[in-house]
């Protein structure tokens, strides 16, 4: 896949328009489409930009060949929290005497060798990582055909720092947890020292 191909794919997951993703860089819509259709490349500058834009590595931009990615040991918990945001969506495994149940996620982030998720207390997730904390994240790139799934301990995380980590990488969440509200917004840390990871 070229840089064009995947600067539209990934812009088109974002729901941008091309003139929305020209506002942002400061350059015209036709740059954009230029870019998209391989006929002029971005400086490094707007890469930089693009990679923060987009919640990717500069390098997956750049990167044509598949078998040059880094290996799994290079990869830090905000590698991880980028490949799960890349994919779109990921998946939330758990298990409640013995019946796993699966469901998407959208909302991840990245701290002190932790990858961090936000739900809601209402919602039957809690009360099955109550009974249950392990865990499991899968995610795939249908863009790249690589696969992260990662396997772990989510704990309740109720420090400040937490909850100002994951507002700050999604502010929609204060418009889902209006004041008096917020009190369901639950935060789950899960620590990578001791999760089973499998990149493919």
């Amino acid at each position: 896949m070229t840089t064009g191909e995947k600067l539209a794919m990934l812009r088109r997951q974002k729901n941008l328009t091309q003139e929305q993703l020209a506002e942002l860089l400061k350059v015209s819509r036709q740059s954009i489409s230029r870019w998209e259709m391989n006929q002029a490349f971005p400086e490094t500058e707007k890469l930089i930009l693009l990679s923060r834009i987009f919640s990717c590595s500069v390098d997956f931009l750049l990167n044509t060949n598949p078998g040059t990615e880094k290996e799994d040991s290079e990869f830090t918990a905000d590698k991880y929290a980028a490949f799960m945001r890349e994919c779109g969506y990921f998946f939330l495994a758990t298990s409640v005497e013995d019946t796993p149940r699966l469901r998407p996620f959208g909302m991840i982030c990245a701290g002190e060798n932790c990858l961090y998720i936000v739900t809601d207390k209402r919602k039957n997730v809690c009360l099955e990582l109550e009974k249950n904390a392990k865990v499991s994240l899968s995610g795939y790139q249908p863009h790249t055909g690589k696969w992260l799934c990662i396997s772990g301990t989510a704990t309740e995380d109720i420090s400040q720092k937490s909850r100002e980590l994951v507002l700050s990488e999604y502010p929609i969440l204060c418009r889902k947890f209006p004041k008096g509200q917020e009190i369901f917004m639950t935060v789950y840390r899960i620590s990578l020292d001791n999760a089973n990871i499998h990149l493919r």
